[in-house]
């Protein structure tokens, strides 16, 4: 696996200390975005939120940062992100802001600095859109929903 440079840029944020992006452990995937937040903030439920990181990133050209919702938020508390997966396109540098909602009947309390999302950061290829009026023929064709059987 090849290891790449991300340049990260802290965003100060009154009485919120930076915290740098980490993997919690050596095989995680992501690198945990954390709220830059002073003090607790409420998620009502079915509210939402948006939540500052404290971090920029600088991704070098053609990777692009993907925002995803942390399992353990999402599974046991109903938290997930706002807009399904985030994007962060490598020309943008300004702080990563996470959209959170809670889907669940239950408040959901964001400590400061608390693990909120996770950033990983993938190879983009570039794409050229080339209009054809018949597209090969594969087995699944156009089979969409539950085309492919439950099982």
């Amino acid at each position: 696996m090849q290891e790449i440079e991300l340049k990260i840029m802290p965003v100060p944020h009154e009485g919120v200390g930076t915290t740098l992006p980490e993997k919690a452990t050596g095989g995680s995937a992501g690198l945990d975005l954390r709220a830059a937040v002073a003090q607790s903030v409420t998620l009502a439920p079915r509210g939402a939120a948006r939540l500052p990181t404290g971090i920029a990133v600088g991704l070098p050209s053609g990777y692009v940062g993907l925002v995803f919702a942390r399992s353990g938020l999402a599974i046991k508390h109903g938290v997930a992100l706002s807009n399904g997966v985030g994007v962060i396109d490598s020309d943008y540098t300004g702080e990563i802001i996470v959209g959170l909602c809670n889907l669940s009947d239950e408040p959901y309390i964001i400590e400061p600095c608390e693990r909120i999302a996770q950033l990983l950061v993938m190879p983009v290829a570039s794409v050229r859109p080339v209009t054809v009026r018949v597209l090969d023929q594969t087995e699944r064709a156009q089979g969409g929903f539950g085309s492919t059987g439950k099982f």
